[in-house]
């Protein structure tokens, strides 16, 4: 239904108004009544019209990918990827080029669509993924079973070690830092002696950064989560993914000395993956995995494949990657449930409603979860944690009785994403692991250097894009303060709008590049 709005003093129809000093008869109202309802339909039209035509728009098929002209209006197009449509529009005072396949300025622009367009590129259309050939998918490089369970290289479970991953999503402060602190304690060891490590998805705002670089110099993982986090980015196109991800890869390279050579994985916004179009920017520049894809709850969880065949279970999310992609791995996150406890499931460990619980009850929680694994077949066990759940005593105090418990387990390690991948793609047992070098602390395996003890605390001019309102937000480094707070197009924070430019950088289009950041490197104070 369209429902008509009143008119501005300033709208053509005002002049149908009636004023203090000008009485109107009655044909003069029915003759207003008549107009503005003529009018208000005429607008309801065009904007039906609209609507449907961009709920209906649908690749063409026979084309392929590429950019098509909207029916409705040159100020956007279609971006087809795999068969599904991505609306963009043109950068203001710009159109959509139905030959050219860009946006140009409107006395240059062929608007569209044109019968019989060529498309912008010659990829062929959808291209699924084959069922996993495990006659064709050998160690280092490619691991798939029929369902995920099974251990590779077939390791007797009584063989492998219990591989445990704490990840931690989102950004590093002062409501978080000091928790993590208390889990990565010094005292917990894994069986060589070494210290326990995690890995951390980070988003921008509202990190700090002097405290990542402190993270990354103890030997934990660093990995991305995107700058923005926005919702929907699942929905966006190529440019969209490089922004958010290999942008958060620059920040962190700039402002905590993080190696973009030590980044290797990221975790889409709220475990929404971005279809195929995530995979293809994780592939383009260099990363080694994703840990995006939830696993509905299972009897025995699943191992991390490669995505060179088809994913090994159900989409929970519904936007999965459909494409074979050679030699990325995915390190999915199993259901955490436990059958005779309330909670129901979930992906991350915050998620279970475990709030009316004491921190007894949340130990017993996580050591009937983790034994699912631990007594079949010993698939990473990951535990993903925003920091709500350790603004809840109970539940931090019990993570730290389940922790304490495992140490007397003589084969849990507590690794990094990265060790666990190394040792799946050449498994050692158990009695080899001692003297295993990836997994090793002898030598230092970061090269971020050691953080300053005093770091710079920016207060930083921010005004988000869909905004017309200027905020101010704050971050501390060791580096010196950027001009303004940096954000996606810009992430060194020069002020500049859309300085970044990754996309030729790629090593699917800028010759191997994949690992720069769009930067130059400075000096740490």
């Amino acid at each position: 239904m369209c429902i008509s709005k009143k008119f501005p003093s300033s709208h053509p129809s005002s002049k149908f108004r009636p004023t203090a000093s000008t009485p109107t008869s009655t044909s003069q109202s029915k003759m207003r009544a008549v107009t503005v309802a003529l009018f208000g339909a005429a607008v309801c039209l065009v904007n039906a019209q609209q609507n449907k035509d961009e709920k209906e728009f649908k690749c063409p098929t026979e084309q392929g990918n590429g950019n098509f002209a909207d029916p409705v209006t040159c100020r956007r197009f279609y971006q087809c990827v795999d068969g599904f449509p991505y609306l963009n529009r043109c950068p203001s005072g710009l159109y959509f080029d139905d030959i050219q396949k860009y946006c140009t300025f409107k006395a240059e622009a062929k608007c569209g669509p044109l019968a019989s367009t060529p498309t912008a590129t010659t990829e062929s259309p959808i291209d699924l993924a084959k069922k996993c050939n495990p006659a064709e998918c050998e160690l280092p490089y490619c691991y798939c079973n029929k369902d995920g369970t099974l251990i590779p290289k077939g390791l007797d479970p009584e063989e492998t070690p219990q591989i445990i991953l704490l990840t931690f999503d989102g950004a590093v402060n002062l409501n978080n830092y000091e928790h993590y602190r208390k889990v990565f304690n010094g005292k917990r060891k894994n069986p060589n002696g070494c210290d326990i490590k995690g890995t951390f998805f980070i988003s921008h705002e509202y990190s700090n950064y002097q405290q990542i670089q402190t993270l990354a110099n103890d030997g934990h993982e660093i990995a991305v989560e995107t700058i923005s986090l926005q919702m929907g980015l699942q929905d966006k196109g190529y440019e969209e993914w490089v922004g958010e991800m290999i942008g958060m890869r620059s920040i962190l390279k700039h402002f905590s000395n993080v190696s973009a050579n030590e980044i290797n994985g990221m975790r889409a916004p709220f475990l929404k993956p971005g279809r195929n179009t995530q995979y293809k920017v994780i592939e383009d520049f260099g990363f080694i995995y994703d840990s995006s894809i939830s696993v509905p709850p299972s009897p025995v969880p699943v191992w991390p494949y490669t995505l060179d065949y088809k994913i090994p279970h159900e989409c929970k999310s519904g936007t999965c990657p459909t494409k074979s992609f050679p030699g990325i791995w995915e390190v999915p996150l199993n259901a955490h449930f436990v059958e005779s406890y309330e909670g129901g499931h979930c992906p991350y460990m915050d998620q279970c409603v475990l709030h009316n619980h004491d921190a007894e009850d949340v130990f017993a929680w996580l050591q009937e979860d983790f034994e699912r694994y631990y007594y079949q077949n010993k698939a990473p066990y990951m535990m993903p944690f925003h920091t709500n759940w350790f603004q809840i005593k109970e539940l931090e105090n019990g993570l730290h009785k389940f922790l304490d418990w495992t140490q007397t387990l003589p084969d849990v390690w507590f690794v990094t994403i990265t060790q666990a991948l190394t040792w799946i793609t050449d498994p050692k047992t158990n009695k080899q692991l001692n003297g295993y070098e990836p997994w090793n602390c002898k030598s230092k395996s970061t090269q971020t250097p050691k953080p300053c003890n005093n770091s710079n605390k920016c207060a930083l001019a921010f005004k988000e894009p869909t905004s017309n309102i200027s905020d101010t937000r704050y971050m501390e480094t060791c580096f010196d303060c950027p001009a303004v707070y940096p954000w996606l197009g810009d992430s060194h924070g020069s002020g500049i709008p859309g300085r970044d430019n990754y996309i030729d950088q790629s090593e699917g289009g800028g010759g191997g590049a994949g690992r720069g950041d769009g930067g130059d490197d400075e000096e740490q104070k």
